[in-house]
C-alpha cells in the first residue's frame, strides 16, 4: 500500500523522465508474450467473451472512487 502519495508521484515522476517510452521495445515486448501464449495454446481464447461480464463487475468495482471515512469536505 502506498502511504505517502506525493512522494510516490515525485518517485514515478523522476523515473518517467530518466526512463523515456521506447514504443518498439514494447512492440518486441507484446510480440514475444504473444508468441508465448501462442505457444502453451492460451491465446486465441476458445471463447472470447467468456468471463467478460466478471471483468465488467471488477472495472465497476476498482474505477469507481469511495471517499475515505474522515475526509468529508477535502478534495480528492
Amino acid at each position: 500500500m502506498i502511504r505517502d502519495r506525493e512522494a510516490w508521484r515525485r518517485w514515478e515522476a523522476r523515473w518517467q523522465r530518466g526512463h523515456p517510452a521506447d514504443p518498439e521495445e514494447n512492440f518486441r515486448v507484446f510480440q514475444t508474450l504473444l508468441e508465448m501464449a501462442r505457444a502453451v495454446g492460451a491465446w486465441p481464447p476458445s471463447n472470447p467473451l467468456e468471463g467478460l461480464e466478471v471483468d465488467i463487475a471488477l472495472a465497476r468495482k476498482v474505477n469507481t472512487y469511495v471517499q475515505p471515512p474522515g475526509s468529508a469536505g477535502q478534495g480528492a
